[in-house]
């Protein structure tokens, strides 16, 4: 991704004015407001949770039964899975600044409705050791092409 003069918040607004980027008109607004931190997130499967609650002592354990869940939920070596948690950060939903959160998972394949529904319940049960009610976060799904992924040099597609 090439950033602009402007910057991120450059390309935020005119993501969200548009649904496009004059660099690439054809790319479609995804309806969450994490879209354009998908270029910082951690590899395949991944697990993106950014809350305002502290979580403490028990992120850790937290990450553990996270990355445990995208696992079986999505069919994947947990050796491949990679979560990344960023709780106290300034954070409303709803207007209120009550407990909430914003997820993000992104896999090269193995996103589907059968899938999501399984690993929604399951941050679901997570979220809720931290008093984040059901109805208080945002999960959202993205499969990625393999060419959008690298690793170990190179990606997925070769």
């Amino acid at each position: 991704v090439r950033v602009r003069r402007g910057g991120w918040a450059s390309i935020k607004r005119e993501v969200a004015v548009s649904g496009s980027t004059s660099e690439n008109p054809s790319t479609q607004a995804a309806p969450c407001v994490l879209q354009t931190h998908l270029q910082m997130l951690p590899g395949d499967p991944s697990l993106l949770v950014v809350t305002n609650v502290d979580m403490g002592d028990k992120k850790t354990e937290f990450m553990k039964k996270a990355s445990a869940a995208v696992s079986s939920c999505l069919g994947k070596p947990e050796s491949y899975v990679a979560v990344s948690v960023q709780d106290n950060v300034a954070l409303i939903f709803g207007g209120e600044p009550d407990p909430a959160a914003l997820c993000t998972v992104q896999s090269l394949g193995a996103i589907n409705l059968q899938n999501n529904k399984a690993l929604s319940a399951e941050i679901s049960t997570l979220l809720a050791e931290f008093n984040i009610p059901a109805d208080r976060y945002y999960i959202c799904f993205y499969d990625l092409p393999r060419e959008n992924i690298g690793y170990n040099g190179a990606t997925f597609a070769g």
